[in-house]
């Protein structure tokens, strides 16, 4: 590989870098050539985008980006590796997870996983990763916990007709005895 193809690889990275908030560094060495394809297919119809790439040169442009911001990634960039970049948090970790589950193997291996600025090391992230909820669910949540006490006040409200009702009654009682 020329100076110029790596740099134009490092370019590419940088922008793929760049452009998601959330990649997983996998390892995918003895899956075949069937299983490869099938996984890559997996990924695009889940709109993942997967990229193999040399360890040195997805070191180099994660440190021309930011090297402090990714330095929970270096220790990850061993071996055979493949990115995988989504703007889920978690569909990479649910493709893993079916693919080794359909297959009953043990690869992908999760190396690490960058999402939202935090870093997840190990194979063993890979279910913590499987329950993430994402942005959109996390603020429906949010507005659901807030409507409740809402709702409940204007219950409340709305039964305080009955129990006005009920207060004049006992009024108009106690004023006939």
């Amino acid at each position: 590989m020329t100076k110029d193809q790596k740099n134009e690889v490092i370019e590419l990275l940088k922008d793929k870098f760049s452009q998601y908030q959330n990649f997983y560094v996998t390892n995918t060495e003895s899956l075949n050539v069937e299983q490869v394809v099938k996984l890559r297919r997996i990924c695009f119809d889940k709109k993942v985008e997967m990229k193999v790439a040399k360890n040195t040169l997805i070191k180099k442009a994660l440190e021309n980006l930011d090297a402090s911001r990714f330095s929970g990634v270096f220790d990850s960039l061993n071996g055979v590796t493949a990115l995988m970049f989504s703007e889920s948090a978690k569909e990479p970790a649910l493709i893993i997870s079916s693919f080794r589950k359909d297959g009953n193997i043990e690869r992908p291996v999760l190396k690490a996983a960058f999402i939202d600025g935090d870093v997840f090391e190990g194979d063993n992230q890979l279910k913590t990763l499987t329950t993430l909820k994402s942005k959109h669910d996390l603020i429906g949540e949010i507005i659901g916990l807030l409507q409740s006490p809402a709702k409940n006040v204007i219950s409340a409200l709305n039964a305080g007709g009955k129990l006005a009702g009920l207060v004049q009654a006992l009024e108009s009682r106690a004023a006939q005895a």
